[in-house]
């Protein structure tokens, strides 16, 4: 047997990992700027992460959602507050794909309809439904190919205002990305994420902010589409809030009910994966890492700012895209082989993101600033 080769591969492995430095299989180390596509948000093994997942592992690893499981309830009640909707309701998945799945299966049932508009450069994962909103053909199977879904172009709000006017009454929800990750890091201004709210409540459709890149306090607030001061009835989230253990959630708005059967999952909210969440939450509450992203994003894309070769530098907090005035990839590989710090790609040819550690220090963003100062001379 083989592993089915869809992934294309950097010659290294990566065995050891500790707060935002990794080495590889050669005792090399590596700055983590990247962190698995924003996963890690607390740094790697954290010692309240690793303590966490013990304990629990220690007593539990596993049982069904259909018993009482006081870990989701401890979960819930840390997450409420530190999100600043405290009187949403959680429901636990997998993944970011599975949650932004979830979140449009609710949407469809709550408004009985079956529309839903999405945005050009969208990325919101490779499931049926989610694959289907995203703006990728090339990911896209047959199969998942369907009419119920819009796309328009980010930031418009004439268009945006035009569809809801032609076709309002059918749609069932409106998702986007407050930043927009795969996309570029493309940021949703806060005059057309306040026009997507006002349009939602005029023609009763749901407001869905993924965000399962943009979210878990990486851009200075906790969903990167509360900056714009209104509310989405249905938020997904992933990566960021596990640090790399496998979840999902959606934060939904007290008006949307439940039902029993409406949504299910077998491992979503696990015993494990919400311990790793928990510890998230807490270093997060106790370290004021939301703040610190805000802090070191703002240094940093300053900084970035005065680089040469550098067209644009875009987003917010530590959610950061570089475009370069020339391809990105051969620079990002000479970032991770000569200067050896991990960052990351984007479908913009040209542009490639940060999406380090929450955790992360002045130290760790000059030796960035250096190395990058060095290549891009």
């Amino acid at each position: 047997m083989k592993l089915f080769d869809v992934y294309p591969l950097y010659d290294v492995e990566i065995v050891k990992g500790q707060g935002s430095t990794v080495w590889d299989q050669e005792g090399q180390d590596y700055l983590d700027f990247y962190g698995g596509h924003a996963v890690i948000s607390i740094g790697h093994t954290h010692p309240r992460y690793v303590e966490r997942l013990t304990d629990q592992l220690g007593r539990l690893g596993f049982y069904s959602n259909s018993v009482k499981i006081g870990v989701q309830q401890e979960l819930v009640r840390k997450l409420g507050p530190l999100s600043g909707h405290d009187d949403y309701q959680l429901f636990l998945c997998n993944s970011g794909a599975e949650a932004n799945e979830n979140a449009l299966k609710l949407a469809s049932f709550h408004t009985g309809r079956k529309k839903v508009v999405a945005m050009r450069g969208a990325f919101h994962g490779r499931t049926s439904l989610a694959v289907a909103a995203t703006d990728n053909p090339n990911i896209t199977a047959p199969v998942n190919r369907t009419e119920n879904v819009v796309f328009v172009t980010l930031n418009d709000e004439q268009e945006l205002e035009a569809l809801f006017a032609k076709e309002g009454g059918e749609i069932a929800a409106v998702i986007l990305e407050g930043i927009q990750g795969v996309g570029g890091i493309r940021v949703a201004s806060d005059a057309y994420l306040q026009k997507v709210r006002a349009l939602c409540d005029e023609y009763g459709a749901v407001y869905v902010a993924d965000s399962v890149q943009c979210g878990c306090g990486r851009t200075g607030k906790y969903y990167s589409h509360d900056w714009a001061g209104v509310n989405a009835d249905i938020y997904t989230m992933a990566k960021g809030i596990g640090n790399g253990f496998p979840i999902g959630a959606i934060s939904i708005a007290p008006h949307i009910a439940p039902k029993y059967g409406m949504l299910g999952t077998t491992f979503g909210g696990n015993h494990l994966a919400c311990a790793a969440a928990l510890a998230v939450a807490e270093v997060m509450t106790e370290d004021r890492l939301v703040e610190n992203a805000r802090k070191m994003g703002d240094y940093l894309m300053t900084e970035l700012r005065k680089l040469p070769n550098v067209k644009e530098v875009r987003g917010k907090g530590l959610m950061i895209g570089i475009e370069l005035n020339e391809e990105s990839a051969p620079f990002r590989k000479r970032l991770l082989f000569e200067e050896h710090i991990f960052v990351g790609s984007s479908s913009d040819k040209n542009t490639f993101r940060l999406l380090p550690a929450l955790n992360i220090t002045r130290e760790h963003c000059d030796r960035l600033l250096a190395s990058l100062r060095k290549l891009l001379a």
